[in-house]
């Protein structure tokens, strides 16, 4: 058991305002943006059990039934009730360093749960169906309450982990190799480690490797676990199907692990450097110095970060959602680096405020130039020179801090040098997630974003309302028919009313509504009114050079390609005749 350290004043107001971050960053224009295919198969899936249906269950059992129950009580779906257990889950993930925080110093805790309420990352998966957001809060929960000893409630979250999805396994796994590398290198060591030690308790032992209660007994563990399995895998046995949903997540698993991603490795370390700088910084920091001294802290949580980024780089289908259990100790062992640089003196919070300033300004001057090199003729004299100015200003930045180190102090550069990249790179970093919120709009595409968004689902879901409106009265009346177009996301748009899906038109029907690819249909033509709408538009993330990443990076702009569905209305829908096509 880890020992308790001295908690401080104003602790518990901390982790409430971490928690309103989460919230806002989280549930901010939540039903903005339109649900992807991804999204939407799961979505319809909860919708299809309030009316009384029988849908086969995608394995995330947890999600459709709990999003099941919130449209039931709505009495229909939305895209904000669509995403509101991820986007709540990911809000309660900030408690789980509170429940750490006798194991890794009360204060890094705090640092902690704000990371993960502003981590760019987290913030997307929070704002995803079907991401690895709750299995990733159900299993920290699970963990802390086991090491806290309440082992019922370990046990409850433990069951809704494994009715989170395919991605527990992916936690499991890397928590499992994790625990075995630990244990190989505490068996290994010959010397006590040198010991962190709290500023507070400079006496104090650091916590073991283990994480265990005190005693062990199956009987509490047992009946939680299967109660909270079986009823919420269930909807308290009215959906049965939901229990086979969560063995599912096996065989998912599994199959990810025999297709072929479209995202390239060197994609998942630009993305750390992109929406993580500051907790890539930290933590490099920090492993260099837990390792040197044999940290008991550091060196488990960095074996943790290698295994669980080598996991992704060797998934043949990697994506981006997969850093989430890598994240968790990012940013652990950035919060044990950032907790070293908290406590200044008062006679010398004048100097490090100069060397806050001096490095704030120094990176505000070169992320002007860089953000200049995307206005500038590539492979011109003005860029090169930009650029080497650009290579100038970060030298002159540690050239500063050396010269502080060298006419101060070394404690006055590492103070104030920490906190000015603190309120440089966390500015990106929270810009990254404003970004990642959809905050910024669909037109500045980000890399945690699913693919395939749908561009104008608002715009074609209205102009149906109005085409049913006029002809029949009611905006809900006319029946659509999608022909040839494979998109969960489509039929969840046209929700609200009669929707069926063909692979080609009858040629002696003639539905009110049609929806078709971009195709010149003669039958179609002559009948029906066509409005193009665009659908589905994915970045061209792979067909990208360095300046088009240049941009991007900058200003979020990036080439982009799109589909484009016609929306065919009959004739007779009008008031006004079709107008006469001459032979």
């Amino acid at each position: 058991m880890p020992m308790n350290y001295r908690h401080f004043k104003h602790e518990g107001w901390l982790y409430v305002l971490a928690f309103l971050s989460a919230v806002i960053l989280r549930f901010v224009q939540l039903g903005t943006m339109p649900l992807t295919d991804v999204e939407a198969a799961p979505a319809l899936q909860a919708l299809q059990i309030t009316q009384g249906l029988k849908p086969a269950l995608d394995p995330h059992p947890f999600y459709i039934l709990s999003t099941a129950v919130l449209f039931f009580i709505y009495g229909g779906g939305t895209d904000f009730l669509a995403r509101f257990i991820p986007a709540l889950a990911g809000s309660l993930l900030v408690f789980v360093p509170l429940l750490f925080a006798d194991r890794i110093k009360p204060r890094a805790a705090v640092f902690l749960a704000f990371f993960l309420a502003l981590d760019p990352g987290l913030v997307a998966l929070s704002r995803q169906i079907a991401s690895p957001i709750l299995a990733l809060t159900f299993t920290l929960l699970a963990l802390g309450f086991y090491d806290r000893n309440k082992i019922s409630l370990a046990a409850a979250f433990a069951a809704l982990a494994l009715l989170s999805g395919p991605s527990i396994w992916s936690g499991v796994i890397v928590l499992a190799i994790t625990w075995g590398i630990a244990r190989l290198l505490n068996s290994r060591r010959t010397q006590p480690s040198t010991l962190e030690t709290d500023p507070s308790t400079p006496d104090a032992q650091p916590p073991t490797l283990d994480i265990q209660p005190s005693t062990f007994d199956l009987r509490p563990v047992i009946l939680p676990f299967f109660a909270t399995f079986l009823i919420a895998g269930s909807l308290f046995f009215i959906v049965p199907t939901g229990l086979s949903a969560a063995l599912g997540s096996i065989p998912a698993f599994i199959k990810s692990w025999l297709e072929i991603s479209f995202v390239p490795v060197g994609r998942v370390f630009f993305s750390l450097l992109v929406y993580q700088p500051l907790g890539i910084l930290l933590a490099v920091f920090a492993m260099i110095r837990g390792w040197r001294k044999g940290s008991s802290r550091i060196i488990p949580l960095s074996v943790w970060f290698l295994v669980a980024l080598l996991f992704v780089v060797f998934n043949p289908s990697r994506q981006l959602a997969d850093l989430a259990w890598a994240l968790i100790p990012l940013w652990a062992m950035a919060a044990l680096e950032l907790i070293r640089s908290v406590d200044v003196f008062i006679e010398e919070r004048k100097e490090v405020g100069g060397v806050v300033f001096l490095t704030v300004f120094i990176w505000a001057f070169a992320w002007l130039d860089f953000s200049s090199l995307t206005v500038v003729v590539y492979d011109s004299r003005e860029y090169a020179m930009r650029f080497w100015l650009l290579i100038g200003s970060l030298f002159l930045l540690i050239m500063s801090l050396v010269l502080v180190a060298a006419g101060w102090s070394v404690r006055i550069a590492r103070l104030g040098g920490t906190w000015g990249m603190v309120l440089s790179l966390g500015a990106l970093g929270l810009g990254g997630a404003f970004g990642v919120a959809g905050l910024r709009g669909q037109a500045f595409p980000e890399l945690w974003w699913l693919p395939q968004q749908p561009l104008h689902a608002q715009l074609l879901e209205l102009t149906v309302s109005n085409a049913s409106e006029w002809g029949l009265g009611d905006d809900h009346a006319a029946a659509v028919t999608i022909v040839g177009v494979d998109s969960p996301a489509l039929e969840w748009t046209l929700r609200e009313r009669r929707v069926s899906v063909v692979q080609s038109l009858d040629a002696s029907s003639t539905p009110d509504l049609v929806i078709t690819p971009l195709q010149d249909d003669p039958v179609l033509s002559s009948a029906y009114r066509g409005q193009d709408f665009a659908w589905r538009q994915t970045p061209l993330w792979d067909v990208t050079v360095t300046q088009d990443w240049i941009r991007w990076t900058a200003l979020r702009q990036m080439p982009t390609s799109g589909e484009t569905i016609i929306l065919w209305a009959r004739d007779d829908l009008f008031l006004d005749p079709a107008p006469a096509v001459n032979p």
